[in-house]
């Protein structure tokens, strides 16, 4: 049997939904821009799924688009966001949501530990950044 140690049982709660802000902005029919947004955690069946998609099929390349398309819950004040918003995004704000869904995807979260190069002390950053895009 395993047993909780101090630093488990104090945890925070599990984040599943995390901020970001596009570096351009995705621009609806209406010329409106759209960069604040929020992306949840992948599921198993996030990255299954979009593997049985014809367009993943005949092109490797569209999965991230289809799997971003999944995963994003919100963007500006747009009702839906789907894998056709995805699709019309910027070059720039495709490669920031692809970094984006990999930090939060790969520890759970985005803060790392790291030591300061003049005097060694350890300490945690947070990857998102204050302006995400600027990690």
């Amino acid at each position: 049997m395993r047993r909780e140690g101090p630093s488990e049982a104090q945890r925070e709660p599990l984040r599943t939904d995390f901020e970001f802000e596009l570096p351009r902005g995705y621009v609806d029919e209406s010329g409106t821009v759209h960069r604040r947004g929020a992306m949840r955690l992948a599921t198993a069946r996030d990255e299954l799924v979009p593997l049985r998609d014809v367009r993943v099929r005949e092109n490797p390349a569209y999965l991230s688009v289809v799997l971003l398309g999944r995963v994003l819950t919100r963007l500006g004040t747009l009702p839906a966001v789907h894998d056709g918003t995805v699709e019309n995004m910027f070059a720039s704000d495709l490669a920031f949501l692809q970094d984006f869904y990999r930090q939060i995807n790969a520890e759970g979260h985005t803060r790392a530990a790291v030591a300061c190069p003049h005097c060694a002390e350890s300490f945690e950053v947070e990857l998102a950044g204050s302006r995400l895009g600027e990690s």
